[in-house]
């Protein structure tokens, strides 16, 4: 159960918010929805949304994997629910995404991978816990721009997060819906 409102305020800002995300998605997104009852703040994420999409020193399978990490070590339902969804319109192997929270018990990764998904562990506890030697074994496979790149992706992931956990939204089916195939293209 959402602690917010999920009606915002039907200004014109709030109404295209919604129609694009129906456009895009095939529903309103939670966060978004929550977001409608500041602008400011809704304005603010969106435009951080939009330039972290242009982020590309990596793969989008491994920052996607970092945010997945990054929200069950929040314990972000509504993150993983909408990441699992992502995921599989990258085309990653739903068992690959299913694994995260168990990642180290799992044979599916390969070692950037791991140190990726240690890595966003390590960045996402409170207070973090990145020492000089997770940072060795993440240079073994990254660069200073990819090495940047995770990072912000895994702070930007925090930050969603840590605000959906807070206003109490909950899955919203997205997991469910991967049944019908990934979109091509």
């Amino acid at each position: 159960m959402s602690r917010i409102s999920m009606t915002p305020p039907r200004t014109l800002t709030n109404r295209f918010v919604a129609w694009f995300a129906k456009r895009k998605f095939g529903r309103e997104l939670g966060p978004a929805t929550a977001a409608g009852h500041n602008r400011k703040v809704l304005m603010t994420t969106l435009k951080m949304e939009m330039g972290a999409a242009k982020w590309n020193a990596n793969p989008s399978s491994l920052r996607l994997l970092a945010m997945m990490r990054t929200a069950a070590t929040i314990e972000c339902e509504w993150c993983m629910d909408f990441g699992y969804w992502l995921g599989v319109e990258d085309g990653i192997a739903p068992d690959k995404i299913e694994s995260v929270p168990n990642w180290r018990n799992a044979d599916c990764y390969t070692p950037v991978e791991r140190a990726v998904l240690e890595y966003a562990e390590a960045m996402t506890q409170t207070p973090p816990e990145v020492t000089d030697e997770l940072n060795a074994r993440l240079r073994e496979h990254l660069d200073d721009a990819q090495l940047v790149e995770i990072t912000a992706t895994i702070a930007l992931e925090n930050f969603y997060g840590r605000n959906n956990h807070a206003l109490g939204l909950a899955p919203e089916g997205f997991k469910e819906s991967c049944a019908i195939p990934a979109r091509k293209g």
